[in-house]
């Protein structure tokens, strides 16, 4: 079984709930959209083959127990639920970040599944899913990116259909960088009283010149 590796790092994890953490990030290459703000587009096509083996040695060689797997897309390589599994297996605290474009339904229900909805200012925004929210559990997160007040509507739209499958602390409002003030966003969800947490991309700011391995 070979996956499309694209990078494979140990960073904090800049992102969700679980931001300020220690990862482990398996970067899988592809993606099927095209945002607007995309920051990894380095992972559209770049990488090499690992076998599943290859990518669990290389993953333990970090001792750290939390594994993120990211992209790209990384449920557009279909053995991506295996790879899932298999780190379950073996003990890891494994979350997966996804577009909200593919059905997360083949994913391990142990997994956190950290879905973006994407907000009519990515310009892919017709891609959304939605059956994958009456697959969600309250473990797992949503997140939007909002780079105007365009977007806020929509993800107050979103927030509202989500309703109490999952809590606030798990529906996160990122402002897109460098188009979005975050004093500006934090304003936006006290005036209109968003239930949801502000989230900045932390690793942009420990590491404001990296580009990978982020």
């Amino acid at each position: 079984m070979e996956f499309m590796v694209n990078e494979i790092f140990h960073s904090i994890q800049g992102e969700s709930s679980w931001a300020g953490l220690p990862f482990v990030f398996v970067r899988l290459t592809g993606c099927n959209l095209r945002c607007r703000y995309c920051d990894t587009r380095y992972a559209y096509t770049e990488g090499s083959s690992w076998s599943i083996d290859a990518i669990l040695n290389q993953v333990s060689r970090f001792a750290c127990r939390r594994v993120t797997l990211t992209g790209g897309e990384p449920l557009l390589q279909p053995q991506c639920p295996e790879l899932v599994s298999r780190l379950l297996s073996h003990g890891f605290i494994v979350s997966l970040e996804t577009n909200g474009s593919q059905d997360i339904g083949r994913v391990d229900r142990h997994c956190i599944k950290i879905m973006d909805l994407k907000c009519p200012s990515s310009g892919m925004q017709a891609h959304n899913r939605w059956e994958n929210l009456e697959l969600l559990s309250p473990d797992d997160e949503v997140k939007f990116v909002v780079a105007d007040p365009i977007d806020l509507e929509f993800a107050r739209m979103a927030i509202a259909r989500i309703g109490d499958r999952i809590p606030a602390t798990h529906r996160l409002l990122s402002p897109a960088h460098g188009e979005m003030d975050m004093q500006q966003l934090a304003q936006w969800m006290l005036d209109t009283h968003v239930e949801a947490r502000l989230q900045v991309q932390l690793h942009k700011i420990v590491w404001p010149t990296r580009q990978r391995g982020v």
